[in-house]
């Protein structure tokens, strides 16, 4: 699938900035609008950013669940060769923020030498990490249960999205991010990493020991049912092999809606601090 004008048009845009992009690299059942405020805040901090998005995204929120559809044949692969082009196409190397299935696609980007640095927040789980938590596989039911979603879009009813998602959040707060994020998503990508430790084809692979991955953090929420600490602690350890810098956060009382949900900017900035320590802002020169 080629780049989208619209991608291309914030690419072209990073590069006549002159400063240091960083990617965004949306998950499961959101869009790259579910970056939007992480973009103003890092440019605030002298970045240029951009968010593509995977594969046949539609462009809204009401369009994606007018046509869900649209996601139905989304696959990982598909979604790494759609991001690995748009890095490509970046006159300086990014960094790379991902979270969920998009963490999971950042670190596997930045195991292909495309990241000047990673942050991976609560990231879905790769060929090699075997813990298999109860409340992932709750998380995950929605999907896993009927195997002819393999090739479906799949909504996430409310209580769903409550268990998976907000479970840290009051009744309100879940029902408007609800509303205003949600999105159907791929039964692919669920597939993929449910059956990546027997399948030796799976997509859903990492190269963790490549040193020119670059300096990488990964960021866990506390009480996060779809991806628990048990999943980002043995990433971790993976990670750990690779002769480049690899730490690891804990947010305390997040689930898995750190990124957009009233506590956003705590998690933002603890990545940010990491971004601009391994690779700061660039000053353009005066003419």
């Amino acid at each position: 699938m080629p780049l989208t004008q619209t991608e291309l048009q914030e690419i072209d845009r990073a590069n006549a900035s002159g400063l240091q992009p960083v990617v965004f690299v949306h998950g499961l059942w959101l869009l790259p609008s579910s970056w939007d405020r992480w973009r103003a805040l890092y440019e605030q901090h002298g970045y240029t950013t951009i968010a593509p998005g995977w594969p046949d995204d539609p462009a809204t929120v009401a369009e994606a669940r007018e046509h869900p559809e649209a996601f139905a044949k989304t696959s990982l692969k598909l979604i790494a060769a759609h991001y690995a082009e748009a890095i490509r196409a970046l006159t300086i190397k990014p960094v790379l923020v991902g979270h969920s299935f998009g963490g999971m696609l950042a670190e596997e980007l930045a195991g292909e030498g495309l990241s000047a640095a990673t942050v991976a927040i609560d990231p879905a789980p790769f060929r090699g990490v075997l813990p298999l938590p109860a409340s992932s596989l709750k998380s995950s039911a929605a999907v896993l249960n009927n195997p002819a979603n393999y090739s479906r879009a799949v909504s996430l009813t409310f209580d769903q999205f409550k268990y998976g998602w907000a479970n840290e959040l009051d009744e309100k707060e879940a029902k408007e991010l609800y509303e205003e994020f949600h999105v159907p998503g791929s039964g692919r990508p669920l597939f993929s990493a449910a059956f990546a430790n027997i399948n030796p084809w799976t997509e859903d692979r990492v190269d963790t020991t490549n040193p020119e991955r670059g300096p990488l953090l990964l960021i866990s929420g506390e009480m996060d049912n779809t991806v628990p600490w048990a999943l980002v602690s043995a990433a971790y350890q993976r990670q750990l092999r690779n002769s480049g810098e690899t730490e690891v956060r804990q947010i305390p009382d997040r689930g898995h809606s750190l990124v957009i949900d009233h506590g956003w900017q705590e998690v933002a900035e603890c990545a940010l601090a990491f971004v601009k320590e391994y690779v700061p802002a660039i000053v353009p020169a005066k003419d």
